[in-house]
């Protein structure tokens, strides 16, 4: 008997976030892992369309059935002064909030786009409040070489990630929490 298929939330990023999650995702198996729900901030407008090309690379056109596409609003914008990016985290933060109670997804898969800590945060609290839909589950960019970016500090300094993957030894020496997994790219 196969085990149960799993809900899964993909966080998706502008640069080389989404080639990075993609890179992941293809060698996953996705019959494990659906349905799949990928998001990506309501201002990338590149990284939904890359997944939909992924979706719709699988043999198994069922598969792509199993697929879902969403945006969700950004905490900050580059360039965004932190005095103002207090309100948008806060709306980032609602729209999490109403995207984790639709979506319910048992797996969140993220690699450092931003977009992923208010998903993060809001899993997080259902866990402190005893409600436990999802485990998370986040992989540091490969960019990342000697620290952290500021999402994976913040996941990790915050201990928000069920498994937290690194792909340098040396981000492993400097954050033990943290498990070396080797270059995925």
């Amino acid at each position: 008997m196969s085990p149960q298929p799993l809900s899964t939330l993909i966080v998706l990023g502008s640069g080389g976030h989404t080639a990075e999650m993609l890179n992941l995702l293809s060698v996953l198996h996705t019959d494990r892992f659906t349905p799949r729900f990928y998001i990506a901030a309501a201002t990338d407008n590149m990284s939904l369309q890359k997944a939909r090309l992924f979706e719709n690379s699988f043999i198994d056109k069922t598969v792509v059935e199993n697929a879902q596409f969403m945006q969700i609003y950004r905490s900050r914008e580059v360039g965004q002064s932190y005095l103002t990016s207090v309100g948008t985290t806060l709306m980032a933060i609602a729209h999490a909030l109403w995207l984790m109670i639709k979506i319910r997804p048992q797996v969140i898969l993220c690699n450092g786009p931003g977009t992923c800590v208010p998903l993060c945060v809001i899993a997080f609290f259902f866990k402190v409040v005893g409600i436990r839909w999802s485990s998370t589950f986040y992989v540091e960019s490969i960019a990342r070489v000697r620290r952290l970016s500021l999402s994976g500090l913040l996941l990790y300094k915050l201990c928000m990630a069920d498994q937290f993957f690194v792909q340098w030894p040396q981000l492993q020496r400097k954050y033990p929490r943290a498990h070396y997994v080797g270059c995925l790219m």
